[in-house]
């Protein structure tokens, strides 16, 4: 079992976080632009862990080299249904250096889109925190 999929079913975000590499990109199930940098990443998947709920790994593929993972889920979003898969893919150090999501049906991935920008005042809050953490003092 990937450490992430153990992260998430444990609900452990700071877990979660730590699995990134700082030039992490997001590939979200709704908007276009991948989102890059470790402290998005983080941020987005802390707002999806407030949006799905009963999320439950129901398969795990991984790649011969171990670099690349599908984890596909289940969830509810709204009410809705939600089938999905997180893939990864690890760099050299063995850290997420890409997470691309994809959900079905579209009914779901709406109400998904929906949920997800209701969040987007806070993931933003939440970037410009790390960001103002980890810049240095003069």
């Amino acid at each position: 079992m990937h450490p992430f999929r153990r992260a998430v079913e444990a609900g452990d975000l700071a877990a979660l976080e730590a699995l990134f590499a700082d030039d992490a990109v997001f590939t979200s199930p709704v908007v276009f632009k991948p989102y890059e940098g470790k402290a998005i990443t983080a941020a987005i998947v802390r707002g999806a862990a407030r949006v799905f709920q009963d999320i439950r790994y129901v398969r795990e593929i991984v790649s011969a080299d171990g670099r690349d993972h599908a984890l596909i889920f289940k969830a509810t979003v709204n009410g809705l249904q939600v089938h999905g898969c997180d893939f990864l893919h690890l760099d050299g150090d063995g850290l997420i250096d890409d997470l691309t999501v994809m959900v079905r049906p579209l009914s779901a991935a709406k109400a998904l889109a929906e949920a997800m920008g209701a969040q987007f005042e806070q993931i933003e809050r939440e970037v410009s925190g790390a960001q103002t953490q980890g810049a240095e003092v003069p």
